[in-house]
């Protein structure tokens, strides 16, 4: 067995099952016909970036970090972001330009990927540049014009 087909499926199990230890992993492999080490299954745990919560059954267990359900970010702390950071605001398509000072635009982009803010699919950021993708229900215009709202600028001045 890959170390792919192993950490797979260990997130399979890890999402079917309550289960809180490297051991607990260890031992459910070993049943499947599977040999691992618990330094090994700890390693892959690691990688997989899992993290150890307590449900709301207040049993403790593993899962990969991007499944917990966070709250999301308020749309106020979106709102500080874009009315401190973002210069401009462009769209073609379904896509937006939001353009930040250099350095950036990874803080605003953190701030839209945990707001609540409805009609992004993802986003990417560079140094100065984040590309927003909306969604097939959302024009990338309707979004534009959200975000310039949230970020002070009238929505009227398109390209300031």
């Amino acid at each position: 067995m890959t170390k792919m087909q192993r950490q797979h499926r260990i997130v399979e199990l890890i999402e079917r099952e309550i289960i809180s230890t490297a051991a607990q992993i260890v031992t459910r492999l070993q049943v499947e016909g599977i040999a691992a080490t618990q330094a090994t299954v700890t390693r892959d745990l690691q990688e997989l970036g899992t993290v150890k919560i307590r449900d709301e059954n207040g049993s403790r267990r593993i899962v990969i970090a991007t499944t917990t359900s966070l709250p999301a970010a308020p749309v106020d702390h979106l709102r500080r972001m874009m009315g401190e950071w973002v210069v401009s605001v462009e769209s073609s398509g379904n896509l937006v330009v939001v353009r930040t000072p250099p350095g950036c635009a990874h803080v605003v982009a953190s701030a839209l990927d945990r707001s609540s803010i409805g009609g992004v699919v993802g986003s990417v950021a560079g140094d100065d540049t984040i590309l927003v993708i909306a969604s097939e229900q959302r024009t990338g215009a309707g979004l534009a014009d959200e975000f310039r709202i949230l970020a002070g600028f009238s929505t009227k001045n398109k390209g300031a």
